[in-house]
């Protein structure tokens, strides 16, 4: 069984999620600690816990789902995953960081990246990487079938959508995404966002203003 935790970090107030397994093995998520503050909360939570962090995923490279890449290649030697699509991303807020007032550390380039329909075995549970861009050109979403259970990125929030007027952003190509590789999983695998509140397939296809199923 997987335990995930939720962690909200920096002013965007970006969710940082840690999947546990049963041997506190985790994978961290879209780390958005910011400040040295942040870091150390992190840290704390990761120690206090008894956690072991052995995969570094993101779900896209906007500059709050990577701030704390590089903290976790420092404290434990971990590179992200991601599409390949995200480097131009990635690359992007080396210049645009300081400008908006971050202090941001480098983070490191993947080994190898993850592709569409790619399986992460974890846990005793397979992740499946399901690619929605339009919120960025290779936006993410991790699915874990038998738990029901989306991390879901900047994709599609509670009665809302990934905004689209960020370098890499396209709306149309984000609501076809969601049509068609969000909302045809079950009506009740639940939806854990990159902001807010988590959500339902079933519920957003029923009420979401911008994109009913």
């Amino acid at each position: 069984m997987l335990t995930i935790e939720t962690l909200t970090f920096n002013p965007y107030q970006e969710n940082t999620y840690l999947l546990i397994d049963g041997e506190k093995n985790c994978i961290v998520i879209d780390p958005g600690m910011h400040n040295s503050q942040e870091q150390s909360y992190f840290k704390d939570y990761i120690e206090k816990n008894n956690l072991n962090p052995t995969i570094l995923l993101n779900t896209h490279c906007h500059i709050d789902h990577v701030l704390g890449n590089h903290f976790l290649f420092e404290n434990w030697e971990l590179k992200p995953n991601f599409h390949e699509d995200e480097v131009p991303v990635l690359v992007s807020v080396e210049n645009y960081a300081p400008q908006m007032g971050f202090r941001y550390e480098t983070s490191p380039i993947p080994n190898t990246f993850l592709q569409d329909n790619e399986i992460i075995e974890f846990g005793g549970h397979q992740i499946q990487s399901i690619l929605a861009p339009g919120h960025s050109p290779g936006h993410l979403c991790y699915y874990i079938a038998d738990l029901h259970i989306l991390i879901g990125g900047d994709v599609l929030f509670r009665n809302s959508i990934g905004r689209t007027d960020l370098p890499g952003g396209d709306h149309q190509t984000l609501l076809n995404s969601i049509k068609s590789r969000i909302y045809v999983l079950p009506d009740d695998v639940e939806v854990f966002p990159g902001h807010g509140p988590s959500t339902s397939i079933g519920f957003e296809k029923q009420t979401n203003p911008f994109v009913r199923g």
